[in-house]
This record gives structure tokens, C-alpha cells and sequence, in this order.
């Protein structure tokens, strides 16, 4: 009984230990730490935790590495993560971590559209699944659309004490204005279409190099240093590289390693044993656990028009990941007709081997490294 309900259990816990990520993130910016040295720490902190378990269960099973799969590794790094990352903290700052946490729902409908665009996945239009993965893309593009353009009322919970209040006291119960708010939902959503393109084309490298934690170490280590780069560059002061024991330390080691140790052992787990659609629907959790704790812990006012639009980038998900499941079930009800049909020749599963969002998931679940 008890065992049925760990993978019920596992998602609730992947998805706390997210919004502590937002929530942790927006406290750290929000007390006056660079965006860009703030990813160098984490990807840091990150490389640090995970290269020793990665050459230490890895290093002998792991294939060559060619200097042309090292350069399209470095390529990944630099755009699916360093940049994904840097665009995102950056939006984070000027929005808030309720809204971050509506964006993460439209990742897997971008990384349909993206395989869509490199023609992984089809979408057919004479069909209801079909029609419902297209109305889903435009749903979530409508719920961005509202997020960035509609604000209404304001809701504010009646608390006046707040977890970080000394770090971040002159940023809580302000409205960011409109300009900047547009600006920071327009980088969130295109730090998403980073994140999707590493979704897309990570599976792709994983063909050549299937070593999964030692090649997510050297992406790590590689946006170490573009980090690293893009950091000194944009930040001269060298108070701006001092941690201390406050919120930045928490929050810099609480994204390398929690959220990249921990939550990719969770995620593994849960697509190995309930697949990984089920751990997709479960997304909009982190929306909930955000908007509460944001609203108590940060102060955070969340207007009508981001409650409003993250329940249509919910339904916009759902519509996508419904048709999906749909068209994926008819596939695999065809191929056990026709091999049925056929006699059986080899060992070997002949089942054509389609890339698809889902497949690409469940091959690196390592989301936010």
C-alpha cells in the first residue's frame, strides 16, 4: 500500500524543494546580489557536488569523448544553460518567484514546438489530439499574453512579518511597473526557450555520449567558466563576490546542490517507475506551493491578472500533454497490431525509434541543473 504511494510522495517532495529554489533565489536578488555572479556560484557549487559521484560511478563505463561532441557539449552548456540560466535570475529579479514558477508550465508545450520545428514530433490536424495539442500551444501563449499585459486587482495576504524581511524590506509590498514587468516575463519566456532547446537537442548528444551524470558534470563545469566570464565582465565590484553567512550562501548551495543532486535522483525515480507524463501534470504544484509561500515568506503581491494567466499556462500544458498521451497510446496500439502480424526475426526491438519531448525527458530529467 505504503509503496504505491511513493511516487505520489516523491513528486509533492521534487516540488517543494523547487519552490525553494524560486523562493531562495528571489531573497538572495532581492537583497542585492548580482544576477550573474549569483549563476556563477550555483553552477559552481553545482560542478563541485556533482563531478566526484559522476567519476566515481561513471569513469570506467564511459565512451570516448570526440573533440566534435565536446564542442557541441560546450555549445549546449552555453545556450541551454549559462545563458537559460543567467536570462532567467535576470527576470527573476524583475518579476517575481510566483511568476517563475507559472513559466515553468509552458517548458514541455516549447519543447514540443521546438521539436515540432526540427520535425521530431508531427502534428495532425484531421484528428482531436491533434487539434488539442495546437489549441494547447495557443492557450499557453494567451496565459503569457495576460501575465505580461493584465494586472487587475491586487491580492495581498494580511502579513507583516516575513522570513527574509531584513534582506530583502525595501522590495516587499512594491508593485514593479509595468515596463519593467513586461521586460522580466518576456526574458522568463525566453529563458524557457533556452531551457527547451536543451531539452531537444540534450537527447540528441546523449546518443553519442550516454554517460548521463558525466556528461550533466561537464555541463556543469563548462558553464562554470561561461558563467565565470559573462560574470567578471558584467561585475567589477568585488563586494558583489562576497557571500557571507546570510541568505546568498543558503541560496547558492541550496541550488547546487539540493536542486542538482537531489531533485535529479527524485525526478529519475519517479519517470522510472510512473513514466515521464506523470511527472509533467504534476508541474502546476510548484505554482500552488510558490504563490502560498511567496505571499508569506516574501511578501509578494500577486495580482488577478498572474493568477488568472497561470491557470490558463496550466490548461494550455494539459491540452498539449492530453494529446500527446492520446497520439502516443494509438502508436503504440499500431505497433502491437502489426508486429503481432509479422513473424518474429530477432531479439532485437524493431519499434521505430522517434525522438519526442517525452522521450527526451525521461532520458535526462535533470531539469535546472
Amino acid at each position: 500500500m505504503m509503496e504505491g504511494k511513493k511516487p505520489y510522495l516523491a513528486v509533492v517532495i521534487i516540488h517543494i524543494l523547487y519552490t525553494g529554489m524560486f523562493l531562495l533565489s528571489k531573497a538572495a536578488l532581492d537583497g542585492g546580489m548580482s544576477t550573474y555572479v549569483f549563476v556563477f556560484y550555483r553552477q559552481a557549487t553545482a560542478t563541485i557536488f556533482l563531478a566526484p559521484i559522476a567519476f566515481f560511478l561513471e569513469w570506467k563505463t564511459a565512451p570516448p569523448l570526440s573533440f566534435g561532441t565536446f564542442i557541441k557539449i560546450f555549445m549546449l552548456s552555453l545556450f541551454g544553460i549559462t545563458m537559460s540560466l543567467d536570462v532567467n535570475t535576470l527576470a527573476l529579479k524583475y518579476t517575481s518567484a510566483s511568476l517563475a514558477a507559472a513559466t515553468t508550465n509552458t517548458l514541455p508545450v516549447i519543447t514540443f514546438f521546438l521539436a515540432l520545428l526540427c520535425r521530431m514530433e508531427s502534428v495532425k490536424l484531421k484528428t482531436i489530439p491533434g487539434i488539442v495539442k495546437v489549441a494547447g500551444i495557443a492557450i499557453c501563449l494567451g496565459g503569457a499574453a495576460t501575465i505580461a499585459f493584465f494586472k487587475g486587482p491586487y491580492l495581498r495576504l494580511l502579513v507583516h512579518h516575513h522570513l527574509f524581511n531584513s534582506h530583502s524590506q525595501e522590495n516587499q509590498g512594491q508593485v514593479p511597473s509595468s515596463t519593467t514587468w513586461i521586460k522580466g516575463v518576456f526574458l522568463m519566456v525566453l529563458s524557457n526557450v533556452f531551457w527547451s532547446m536543451w531539452l531537444v537537442f540534450q537527447g540528441l548528444i546523449l546518443k553519442s555520449y550516454p554517460s548521463k551524470l558525466l556528461c550533466t558534470a561537464l555541463q556543469c563545469f563548462l558553464s562554470t567558466i561561461q558563467s565565470f566570464i559573462i560574470a567578471i565582465a558584467l561585475v567589477r565590484d568585488p563586494n558583489e563576490w562576497k557571500l557571507g553567512w546570510n541568505v546568498r550562501l543558503i541560496s547558492v548551495a541550496y541550488c547546487g546542490i539540493v536542486v542538482t543532486g537531489v531533485t535529479f535522483y527524485l525526478q529519475a525515480w519517479v519517470i522510472e517507475k510512473k513514466g515521464p507524463v506523470f511527472l509533467a501534470v504534476t508541474t502546476p504544484l510548484v505554482l500552488v506551493f510558490t504563490i502560498c509561500s511567496s505571499a508569506v515568506l516574501l511578501g509578494e503581491i500577486i495580482s488577478l491578472g498572474s493568477v488568472l494567466g497561470g491557470l490558463l499556462l496550466v490548461l494550455g500544458l494539459y491540452c498539449v500533454l492530453w494529446g500527446k498521451t492520446k497520439e502516443q497510446r494509438k502508436e503504440n496500439e499500431n505497433w502491437a497490431s502489426d508486429s503481432t502480424q509479422k513473424p518474429y526475426t530477432a531479439a532485437k526491438d524493431e519499434r521505430p525509434q522517434g525522438t519526442t519531448p517525452n522521450q527526451l525527458y525521461a532520458e535526462n530529467p535533470c531539469s535546472w541543473v
